[in-house]
């Protein structure tokens, strides 16, 4: 792909256009970036700064400089080795950014250079430049800052997708959410409320029982003191939820059930607890129990812009009119990104976690993200 004319810092469709003239090498023409690699599969050590090249816009993607990027389980699981990256998908850790549109690729529509946007990248966003397919893109929702915005794609995409479209909670329909305090579950308990359903979590503090519910959980249960499936009996008067989302899986999902109303649905994203457990699938038969379950990352362009069109309709208005904030426990820049994994494993944090680029300043355990 041919490098755009410097005096047109627009570019062309098929070009690419650089703001950042340190990034140009002007006697060999090439362009790098700083991104971080996985040196080895191991802990958060591993994670080292590399100069790379630049990412090459392919048919339908856009060029995002990026501002700011989320931190996310997946990242974890891919830097330790046991969660590849699917085929064609860069081996960069990151999979949701907030940034400038830099450049078009041939094709790529509805956005243009210079728009502020947030995407659901496939990898790499650990970097100052990310190719996306411009339909995993989203406007930055007004009123919110790009460390905001970093942190929605991932787990919005993914509580969209698990409890809206395959958990098909409705009408007046009650949800359990399993890690009620990390960045899927915070997302979970206010998409859910928002939208007007009963809500419950389970997390392991009195503190952050308190934290979910201040976020808007009906209840908070703090699992390391609490029998979650008596607390769901008592709290529903024996009725049980229509819906749970579960990342931990192992022996949670025959708990689950004994939590489950009639015609109720399981849905597994992670598997945290490992990959066997028990259950009486006696109960699953007769009261018409649904377990389910999906990964977002390999999941096709076409299906991850269906997502996209559905958040913009229904969910991106509830950021703008202030019923959704976005909850972002701590930033670090992005040369600290193992000290953000090792926050991230530590399990303290309430909320994301998200990486700067080109912003100073030192990480905060507590910080808002601005």
């Amino acid at each position: 792909m041919a490098f755009p004319d410097r005096q047109d810092p627009a570019g062309s469709r098929g070009g690419i256009a650089v703001y950042d003239d340190r990034l140009y090498d002007q006697n060999t023409g090439s362009r790098s970036m700083i991104a971080i690699e996985i040196s080895r599969p191991g802990g958060p050590e591993v994670l080292q700064a590399a100069d790379r090249p630049m990412p090459v816009t392919g048919q339908g993607e856009v060029l995002i400089k990026v501002a700011a990027a989320g931190v996310n389980r997946p990242d974890v699981a891919q830097r330790r080795g046991t969660y590849p990256p699917p085929p064609g998908a860069s081996d960069l850790p990151g999979l949701e950014v907030a940034g400038t549109v830099a450049a078009l690729g041939e094709g790529a529509s509805g956005f243009a250079v210079g728009d502020e946007v947030c995407a659901l990248v496939n990898g790499g966003g650990y970097a100052e430049y990310c190719a996306v397919p411009a339909t995993q893109c989203l406007p930055v929702p007004k009123g919110l800052s790009m460390v905001e915005a970093a942190g929605l794609p991932e787990t919005y995409f993914t509580v969209w997708s698990n409890v809206f479209m395959r958990g098909r909670l409705s009408g007046q329909e009650s949800l359990l959410v399993h890690g009620g305090a990390s960045g899927i579950g915070t997302t979970a308990v206010q998409l859910a409320r928002a939208l007007g359903h009963r809500v419950y979590a389970t997390v392991g503090s009195d503190e952050r029982v308190a934290a979910v519910e201040k976020l808007g959980a009906t209840a908070g249960i703090n699992y390391r003191t609490q029998d979650f499936v008596q607390e769901i009996k008592r709290l529903t008067d024996g009725r049980g939820v229509d819906v749970i989302l579960d990342m931990v899986a192992g022996d949670y999902v025959g708990r689950d059930i004994r939590c489950l109303a009639e015609d109720g649905r399981i849905v597994l994203i992670a598997l945290q607890g490992g990959v066997k457990g028990e259950m009486d699938f006696a109960r699953v038969l007769s009261r018409r129990l649904t377990i389910t379950g999906s990964t977002l990352r390999p999941r096709s362009a076409q299906f991850k812009g269906e997502v996209a069109a559905a958040l913009r309709r229904d969910v991106w208005p509830l950021f703008e009119s202030g019923r959704l904030k976005p909850v972002v426990y701590a930033t670090f820049p992005l040369r600290e990104a193992a000290q953000a994994h090792a926050l991230m494993e530590s399990g303290e944090h309430v909320g994301k976690i998200v990486l700067t680029i080109g912003q100073e300043g030192p990480g905060s355990g507590s910080g808002t993200g601005r």
